[in-house]
């Protein structure tokens, strides 16, 4: 409890910081990261110096990682897929095959510089389309299979990877735009704040109740679904390990996957109306909550000497990473989607959706449309892709490429 409290000071500090610091607003740099690794830093400078160290309990960092990846699995609504349509499934393809990019480049260059191949993954899509509670949920899986300070790896490369992608996201979508001429298409809508303001209720359905104030039952029942779906998922998730193997190696999935998936299963089958139905609203503050508690745990703990080793390979797999990212959103990305005004909106976003997170897509996009103008499309498709699909996606790719890595290394 004590490290949960000082952890939740250190969010703050890292609220504040954003608040007055127009570096970090600009790219939309997560409070927890900025606390975290303010404090990190200080710690690194206190153990140099002889002055003190640090040992902090993390018995409940799990199940606020749990909690903030099941409720990704809660708000894996069907229906609010299908309003997406083809360019929802085009998007989502693609994105797949960033993923699969990403975990190659990674495996690859790992070898290539004779580095564990784990830490090419660490380097792939697990912090670069997973960013940082990616990052913290996997390190302790890379860690148990042999990349010592995997945790340590993950959470730095996931930042250096939120600040690229908001670096390239902007020029490359204008670039697309004044390149071939493109134009808004949709004079109607003249702000696109007013997009944004009306995603939630785009994307929660009919669960969606704009005047009616939460209660202490919608979190009670909403918590109690994440819960039921961890028990269950630790079910399943030795199910799926004792009968299911890839290249001769057990399908080992990550706890929180299977507890998505049976989260999933429920909202979509008996919990999908009726007294059974959670509060979407509920559970998107549950999972935010989750999150941020979680992810300034993991970077408090981090210790940066631990980096001094790989920091070398950890750079030119980054980079690397970072010239495939722009890459892929100039050419595959806006071929994919049409080679339109939106295309190109999107083209930008899929840099810090993919190197980042779904709000560094949506501030590169803010940038984009703040000077040609709005593109409802992209923020419908890129946000429902960036909520959870993508999620369940790269885990499972996550697990594919990791057996590859184990059987190579």
């Amino acid at each position: 409890m004590q490290t949960v409290g000082f952890a939740i000071i250190v969010y703050y500090i890292g609220k504040f910081l954003r608040q007055k610091i127009n570096f970090f607003q600009k790219f939309c740099v997560p409070a927890p990261v900025i606390g975290g690794f303010l404090f990190a830093i200080i710690r690194f400078l206190l153990q140099i110096g002889g002055i003190a160290t640090f040992e902090f309990d993390q018995t409940l960092q799990n199940p606020f990682m749990m909690v903030f990846f099941t409720a990704i699995g809660v708000g894996a609504d069907i229906d609010t897929l299908k309003k997406g349509g083809k360019g929802f499934l085009i998007f989502w393809l693609i994105s797949a095959i960033l993923v699969i990019g990403q975990d190659t480049i990674g495996l690859v260059l790992a070898k290539t510089l004779n580095q564990n191949p784990l830490l090419g993954l660490i380097c792939g899509s697990v912090t670069m389309v997973g960013g940082h509670g990616s990052a913290g949920a996997w390190g302790g899986t890379f860690a148990k299979l042999g990349l010592d300070n995997a945790k340590t790896f993950g959470l730095a490369a996931a930042t250096f990877g939120v600040i690229m992608g908001s670096l390239i996201g902007g020029p490359i979508g204008s670039t697309l735009i004044r390149k071939h001429n493109l134009t808004g298409n949709n004079p109607n809508v003249s702000n696109f704040d007013e997009v944004l303001e009306n995603l939630e209720e785009n994307n929660a359905g009919e669960g969606y109740e704009r005047v009616i104030p939460l209660q202490a039952g919608d979190f009670i029942k909403v918590l109690g679904l994440i819960f039921v779906s961890v028990g269950l998922g630790s079910i399943l998730q030795e199910f799926i390990r004792t009968h299911v193997s890839i290249l001769g190696k057990e399908l080992n999935l990550p706890a929180y996957v299977t507890a998505m998936i049976i989260a999933g299963i429920f909202v979509n089958t008996i919990g999908k109306k009726g007294p059974l139905m959670v509060s979407q609203r509920a559970n998107s503050i549950c999972g935010d909550v989750g999150l941020n508690v979680f992810l300034v745990m993991a970077l408090i703990d981090i210790n940066l000497l631990d980096l001094k080793d790989v920091a070398g390979p950890m750079l030119i797999i980054l980079f690397a990473q970072t010239i495939f990212m722009a890459l892929f959103a100039y050419f595959v990305t806006f071929w994919a989607m049409g080679k339109n005004y939106d295309a190109a909106v999107l083209s930008g976003g899929i840099c810090g959706f993919g190197m980042g997170a779904t709000y560094n897509a949506l501030a590169n996009m803010d940038s984009i449309t703040e000077r040609f103008g709005p593109s409802p499309k992209a923020y419908f498709i890129l946000p429902m892709v960036g909520a959870f699909a993508i999620d369940i996606t790269n885990s499972v790719f996550i697990t594919v490429f990791l057996n590859i890595a184990q059987s190579i290394s």
